[in-house]
């Protein structure tokens, strides 16, 4: 199989079932952010200080792909077998959500991202998970979109964020709290 086929050349692309759609559209930008999503957790993975939690990091991709599955596929299309999440996806990031706050001090402030290049990784994972999350919604409104996608997305967000919190402990980096100036 080869890398390029040429059919997208003139800026449209086809969704799983055949339907060609301009590259500008919102599924494409939606599953695309997705992907760019899915790289930043292979960064995040990459950290050393993420040893122990590769494979559920791993898993989390796996989801990713899942995920960018269901929105690559046409509305109302059936014939098309794609993977499909569940509500155990759901409560897998909730349990190690749970796990990790229970080991971090409570939050009394918002926290700047930093403290460490890892947490930095983390937190541009997590934004480019709102801005998954945000297109998502908005194609939502225009076309149907399975809701534990866009559950799922909300909770990574969680997740990355508690994430980023935890390697900030586990590497003793400053957690520097927001103090707004009035």
């Amino acid at each position: 199989m080869k890398i390029y086929t040429k059919t997208g050349d003139k800026g449209q692309t086809a969704l799983f079932g055949g339907k060609r759609v301009s590259k500008a559209n919102l599924r494409i930008d939606s599953y695309g952010t997705v992907d760019e999503l899915n790289s930043y957790i292979g960064l995040v993975r990459d950290q050393k200080v993420n040893e122990l939690r590769k494979a559920f990091l791993i898993e989390i991709q796996d989801r990713l792909f899942t995920v960018g599955s269901i929105l690559a596929t046409e509305p109302g299309n059936t014939k098309v077998k794609v993977p499909q999440l569940s509500g155990e996806d759901i409560s897998s990031l909730e349990k190690e959500i749970d796990v990790m706050d229970t080991t971090l001090p409570p939050m009394r402030s918002f926290v700047l991202p930093g403290g460490d290049q890892a947490v930095s990784f983390c937190h541009v994972a997590r934004c480019v998970c709102r801005r998954a999350e945000r297109l998502v919604v908005a194609l939502n409104e225009v076309e149907p979109v399975d809701e534990l996608v866009i559950q799922y997305l909300n909770r990574l967000s969680d997740y990355l964020f508690m994430l980023a919190r935890k390697m900030s402990d586990d590497l003793h980096a400053e957690e520097v709290a927001w103090k707004p100036k009035m």
